[in-house]
């Protein structure tokens, strides 16, 4: 009886780690293609974490205004 539980036991075990190293497989290939996508110009835009798109956006409207008080602009 014990013999049948730890056999079920390990079978079990397998399974899980068939399914581990599936899903690591799985993570292993969107890795690799979110870095592909950050690669590209747009993609690294879309990379930029909350933070840094509120410091660019600030920057831009900074420029704006100091384009606009110097004349530079079309606004």
């Amino acid at each position: 009886m014990t013999e049948n539980i730890e056999n079920l036991v390990l079978e079990h075990l397998r399974g899980i780690r068939g399914t581990l190293a599936d899903h690591g497989e799985r993570l292993d290939r969107i890795d690799l293609r979110l870095s592909t996508i950050e690669q590209t110009p747009l993609g690294g835009l879309y990379a930029l974490s909350a933070s840094d798109r509120d410091a660019l956006t600030h920057l831009t409207r900074r420029v704006e205004r100091i384009e606009q008080r110097l004349s530079l602009s079309d606004a």
